[in-house]
């Protein structure tokens, strides 16, 4: 069975424009088209229903910055070509498009050690190695030092890419990706707490 756009977003409880988003970045395994209308196997949306949240409980630290992009799409920098995530970009052009340039809080992101990337709300890339930033014009910063530990080429099953050098990053990444991490910001940035308040 396949699933409008429409459909499938309604299925999640999202908007449209969030469900889109993962089509653009090429997350979602066989996708057809009708016409103008791309169609999302019913086993897919499914996957995505069942995903479980990340756990974030389990880091090293209680506040975490989220990573929110888009998907990827091609810009005129120095230093990148992309900004945002696609599952076919190759490791090097998809690490230099998410290390920076973001408005954020750099101390705060550094002292999570590591940074997971979201695509409407489901973890596709894991940046480790921030421990150095650098600072741009209007407020924004990149880490120049930053590391891929891991990321997704298919969300629904999903099948995961660990390309950290080091174990402790790759099992990191191993440990987020494709999970569900929903996160609210007006920028780029987010950042969630890692431990449940206690109980009164």
């Amino acid at each position: 069975m396949l699933l409008t756009t429409g459909q499938a977003a309604e299925e999640l409880g999202c908007a449209i424009t969030t469900y889109r988003r993962l089509i653009r970045a090429g997350v979602l395994p066989e996708l057809s088209r009708r016409g103008v209308r791309v169609m999302t196997p019913l086993w897919v949306v499914q996957a995505l229903q069942k995903r479980a949240p990340a756990l974030v409980d389990r880091l090293d630290a209680d506040l975490l910055g989220v990573l929110r992009v888009d998907a990827a799409q091609q810009v005129h920098d120095a230093d990148r070509k992309w900004a945002g995530y696609a599952a076919d970009l190759d490791p090097d052009d998809l690490l230099k498009g998410l290390k920076g340039w973001w408005r954020c809080d750099a101390a705060s992101v550094a002292a999570g050690g590591v940074l997971p990337v979201t695509v409407s709300g489901y973890v596709v890339a894991v940046l480790t190695g921030l421990d150095r930033w650098e600072k741009g014009d209007g407020g924004r910063h990149a880490f120049p030092d930053a590391v891929l530990a891991g990321h997704i080429t298919d969300l629904a099953t999903p099948v995961k890419h660990l390309t950290a050098p080091q174990q402790n990053d790759r099992d990191i990444a191993d440990l987020l990706l494709g999970a569900r991490l929903p996160s609210q910001s007006s920028g780029a940035i987010a950042y969630v707490t890692t431990r449940s308040s206690p109980a009164n």
